[in-house]
């Protein structure tokens, strides 16, 4: 801790599962403020920050324990209104939205006109997904429909696994935007590991890079978005990569975890099994 001013953290599968919070990650949290650090959550989550921030508040995450939450919803929201990028700025305003039921909103106060039918839309928008009632291939005859009028597509979550409170995994909207690459649909990513996220992150902290650390589970998104900006990063063992590390108690064995990043092709600065 001493290292670093700025700390970047993860939300799932590493303050909590989706229910209830890991050991010991509200106390981290409440070291890292008395010891007076910047903490910005950082999330793939499709929902606005607002939202993250209360569901954190429900796993007894209070609000004073960090500075905001950044997620990847709010990244792909900013990019749509300022519309200040080439691919952005090329996109219709007639939205095909996907989205966990009741959450329209997340597509709100962009200037959208959102529609139901594939054949109306200029774009898909990929925001949330609930599995199992929502799953990829639920929706894969829309996206066959999609790839068929070349439909671009926006991403505000490409996390494609999330850990689910059992231990296992379940599906996340990345693994959708992945069934539509296949298919030979072209798709815009928010989040990590992508630049523009890190880039709004840094600008906040307002600190050098050598004193901002990253801590997340995923290693195609946490440790490579770390590496992409340049900062160091802590890999949390005990979320959705738990099944390939090799367990004793509470304890991961090494080796196991060398091995799992060389298949990664990504070297964490440092490992833990939990944050706590």
């Amino acid at each position: 801790m001493p290292r670093y001013d700025g700390f970047l953290l993860d939300q799932w599968g590493v303050l909590h599962d989706g229910i209830r919070p890991y050991p010991g990650a509200v106390a981290a949290l409440e070291m890292l403020r008395r010891a007076s650090k910047r903490v910005i959550i950082l999330s793939n989550s499709g929902r606005r920050g607002a939202e993250n921030a209360a569901q954190l508040a429900k796993f007894g995450f209070a609000r004073d324990l960090y500075d905001e939450v950044v997620s990847a919803g709010d990244d792909a929201r900013d990019a749509l209104a300022a519309r200040d990028e080439p691919f952005h700025r090329a996109l219709g305003r007639r939205c095909l939205l996907l989205a966990r039921e009741g959450e329209a909103h997340l597509a709100q106060g962009l200037g959208l006109d959102l529609v139901d039918d594939v054949a109306l839309a200029d774009f898909i928008l990929l925001m949330t997904m609930d599995p199992p009632r929502q799953s990829v291939a639920g929706w894969m005859s829309l996206l066959e429909a999609a790839s068929a009028r070349r439909l671009p597509m926006v991403c505000a979550n490409p996390d494609m696994h999330r850990a689910s409170p059992d231990g296992g995994l379940q599906e996340a909207p990345g693994l959708v935007a992945r069934a539509y690459e296949q298919l030979g649909g072209i798709v815009r990513y928010h989040g990590k590991p992508e630049s523009r996220i890190y880039r709004t992150c840094l600008a906040k902290l307002g600190l050098d890079r050598s004193r901002v650390v990253a801590i997340g589970d995923s290693l195609a998104h946490d440790i490579a978005g770390a590496q992409g900006a340049g900062i160091d990063s802590v890999f949390i063992g005990g979320g959705i990569h738990r099944g390939e590390i090799v367990w004793d108690g509470a304890s991961m064995d090494p080796a196991s975890c060398l091995a799992l990043f060389a298949r990664a092709g990504r070297s964490p600065t440092y490992a833990l099994p939990l944050l706590g």
